[in-house]
């Protein structure tokens, strides 16, 4: 199952078929003084390999917008400073740059490459952005949750290329040639063979240095993905399956090992360059993360992980309680991580007490990379017919995706669209709309993203808020599950990392913080319209078809009955903007006051 990527590579790396082409005396001349044995003509003992890595781009070939394009940065004085960032011009830049010198330099993602991307590249099923990482030379990714959007058989054509099924060839005369690094699936199998659906690992190698990586999505993939898109896989546990490979790694002589895993935590300090392993009360590092750090075997030497979107460079002990690296690079391409493993010929292992991680701003104050320019320009041209269409007019930003609010104003537009476009009789005939927070994308960014004007609303920026393009569902739900489906943003699953619901006009109640668990949710303040909930009464509720099957942790609404198939999503949110704004009386943020937050 060992495998090296699987195409030809004419890039700098040379991988195993170029063992042996750099002397001796250019590794010697390359490695601290310090780093290696004085020995006539001999290899050093030991050799410094670049690792760099980032996750979670969701095919954000050009800068994300508005709030969501920044990283925060603490200060020396203390405040916190936003800085532009990301776009894959200047991530190949970064990348690039931070390259020169390290002839030992390799280059891995966590996961959700693709999938909830931006028109640019949710158009073309992403193949934009697997172009772009070809182009950047990523080396091996795991795949992450959003990699299964469109199943397994549209992940297993962007791996192998091909045309898409449907759509076909986007290029005239060129067939899409897939990634030329391996998508790494270890904990994903087939449900009628027991199968791995893709590669679990892979060994990178150059001139007798051997590093293997092995990658996995979250075990919890089914629980935030649609039915459709994870039929006939099975998931399985993130630390039995690492630990399972790195044993066939070491049995291979592969003593150096990296885990790729599309799951992450929150460090205490939404801060960049936070040092997440301050002694401070309520530093450092919460979430999933942790506790698979935890269980996964010693073997494995640093982590790379991501799906929290978050910024941090940990560490986290190992079983046998020695400190481990473990890294994620916030989202979007806006940092990467630059992490030296300090690899030992005699061993064949990495040195962990030398092992040092930091994570850098990929900035837009730098020289922007020329291919990837063309390839941007190129997409471009094939998108603009329908990216550049007016859809509707906006006063001011509406912050969705960089609201770090519980309530965001793009969620309650939104929920709105979605009560409006269903509430008539032959439509639904909704009462109620729910939104799930993680469905919304981007931020609607009043500053123009090209030449449509500032406050004109595209349909290129309106997918890139809403690109899943979901169906929506009207259900009966009795006011009892209603209820439970408000507890249940703060409670099971939910608990640890709660999930608020955005919520239609209408319907308002209290989330008291200072309690736990379900209890958070004050049921005798939830009212529709002014009147209390009655539990035995029958509700007529939206919401996409991802929350109708019960997807990220609400159970309650996937009971509904008597479905209703609306419009996608998409449709309704542009409908509601036309109907809402022109350019003489644009679309202001809404009010955030129908949760209310007691702290």
């Amino acid at each position: 199952m060992s495998a090296t990527p699987q195409k030809n590579r004419t890039t700098r790396r040379v991988l195993a078929v170029a063992a042996g082409l750099a002397t001796t005396g250019a590794l010697v001349a390359a490695m601290p003084a310090d780093a290696h044995d004085r020995g006539h003509g001999h290899k050093p003992r030991t050799v410094d390999v670049q690792l760099l890595s980032f996750n979670d781009l969701h095919g954000n070939l050009e800068p994300p917008a508005g709030s969501a394009g920044n990283v925060s940065e603490k200060q020396p004085d203390g405040t916190v400073k936003a800085i532009p960032a990301g776009g894959v011009e200047y991530l190949a830049t970064s990348l690039r740059t931070a390259r020169k010198g390290n002839p030992y330099s390799v280059t891995a993602a966590g996961g959700d490459m693709v999938g909830a991307s931006p028109l640019l590249s949710g158009l073309f099923h992403d193949e934009p952005t697997i172009e772009a990482l070809n182009k950047l030379d990523l080396d091996v990714s795991a795949v992450g949750n959003h990699e299964f959007d469109e199943g397994a058989t549209e992940l297993a054509r962007l791996q192998n290329g091909g045309c898409h099924p449907v759509e076909g060839c986007y290029e005239k005369g060129e067939e899409f040639e897939g990634a030329d690094f391996p998508y790494l699936a270890a904990n994903v199998t087939k449900e009628k063979t027991g199968k791995p659906l893709l590669k679990p690992y892979t060994v990178w190698k150059k001139n007798g240095v051997k590093i293997g990586f092995i990658g996995v999505t979250l075990e919890g993939t089914p629980d935030i993905v649609t039915a459709n898109g994870v039929k006939g896989l099975k998931f399985h546990d993130e630390v039995e399956t690492i630990n399972k490979y790195a044993r066939e790694l070491d049995r291979q002589g592969v003593k150096s090992i990296v885990a790729l895993i599309h799951e992450g935590g929150a460090p205490a300090s939404t801060s960049y360059n936070y040092d997440c392993d301050s002694p401070g009360a309520g530093d450092g590092i919460s979430g999933p993360i942790v506790d698979i750090a935890k269980g996964i075997t010693p073997k494995v030497d640093a982590l790379v992980t991501g799906h929290t979107h978050q910024a941090y460079v940990c560490t986290v002990p190992d079983p046998s309680g020695r400190p481990r690296m473990v890294t994620s690079a916030s989202s979007f391409g806006k940092l990467y991580t630059d992490t030296t493993l300090t690899y030992d010929r005699r061993t064949k292992d990495i040195v962990r007490t030398s092992v040092k991680s930091a994570n850098h701003v990929v900035t837009r104050d730098q020289p922007k990379a020329a291919d990837m320019t063309r390839l941007i320009d190129r997409w471009n041209k094939l998108a603009a017919p329908i990216a550049n269409k007016p859809q509707g007019w906006i006063s001011a930003d509406i912050n969705g995706r960089g609201s770090t609010a519980l309530e965001k104003p793009l969620g309650n537009v939104i929920a709105d669209a979605q009560l409006e476009g269903l509430a008539p009789a032959d439509k639904g005939g909704a009462e109620v709309a729910f939104m799930n927070p993680g469905g919304i994308r981007a931020d609607l960014v009043h500053k123009a993203s090209g030449s449509e004007g500032d406050g004109v609303v595209t349909y290129g920026e309106a997918f890139t808020v809403q690109p899943f393009t979901n169906m929506m569902n009207v259900v009966d739900l009795t006011g009892a599950r209603l209820v439970a489906a408000l507890q249940q943003q703060v409670s099971g699953s939910n608990e640890a990392s709660p999930k608020i619901l955005q919520v239609s006009r209408g319907l308002t109640y209290t989330l008291d913080l200072t309690k736990s668990g379900a209890a958070r949710v004050v049921t005798d303040s939830i009212k529709l319209n002014g009147e209390a909930i009655d539990p035995a009464r029958t509700y007529r509720v939206a919401m996409n078809e991802f929350l109708a099957g019960g997807g990220d942790g609400f159970p309650a609404l996937g009971q509904g009955t008597n479905k209703l198939v609306g419009a996608s999503d998409l449709d309704l949110f542009n409908a509601y903007l036309a109907a809402h704004s022109t350019a003489a009386s644009p679309l202001a943020p809404p009010a955030t006051d129908r949760i209310t937050i007691v702290k």
